[in-house]
């Protein structure tokens, strides 16, 4: 599925484009919560192994999904991403399936074991945030894991007004649907992937749906 014309995918919030922060992290391993996420789901008996990576980027989740014989649909609202993933020499194709998909417009399957979004939640514009969690929360069967992360109201990016933030009230909330099985707040200073200065305030999760 395509991009809608009239609808471009924001840019990252530094001035850069986002062919700048595919190369700036090229190489680098899967994030920390989809990992833990795995070796809580490897502890179970499962009859499938289906995992939705929201914001795929160029893949660096999605390849480790792969690699444990997951079947994995990579979504990303830049089609440069879905390029670059699909061009890979460390993926298995036949397991995989993509979309250029932003996530106001997004759809989801229904029964997913797994939702992995890393770093990228923040994306999803403030109006159509609570329809778009909403979606997650229900493509997700019960038993299902959620992981990633959420920006704080504390977090630089929280000035911008088409990237959603939340309050760790809002994000208890979000959660409701949830067992956390780890969960982080993080603040401090630093910096992006592309050297930029910025405040991080992030809350780091791996959650079970327990209804």
């Amino acid at each position: 599925m395509q991009t809608p014309p009239n609808r471009s995918t924001p840019h990252p919030p530094d001035g850069h484009q986002w062919i700048d922060y595919y190369r700036a992290i090229e190489g680098r391993p899967p994030r920390e919560t989809l990992l833990k996420a795995l070796t809580n789901c490897d502890a179970e008996p499962a009859a499938s192994r289906f995992a939705v990576d929201l914001g795929c980027g160029d893949g660096r989740d999605t390849v480790e999904l792969l690699h444990r014989g997951w079947r994995v649909l990579a979504i990303d609202g830049e089609a440069a991403a879905i390029a670059r993933l699909c061009q890979r020499p460390d993926i298995s194709p036949q397991q995989l399936e993509t979309r250029v998909e932003r996530f106001e417009d997004l759809t989801l399957p229904e029964q997913v074991d797994l939702i992995n979004a890393s770093f990228c939640l923040q994306f999803c514009s403030p109006a159509d945030f609570p329809a778009f969690w909403q979606k997650l929360v229900t493509a997700i069967r019960v038993g299902g894991r959620l992981c990633g992360q959420l920006i704080g109201d504390c977090d630089s990016w929280a000035a911008y007004a088409h990237m959603s933030h939340h309050t760790r009230e809002q994000v208890m909330e979000l959660l409701a649907p949830f067992e956390l099985e780890w969960f982080e707040e993080e603040e401090h200073p630093g910096k992006t992937a592309l050297g930029v200065e910025k405040h991080w305030h992030l809350f780091h999760l791996v959650a079970r749906k327990i209804g």
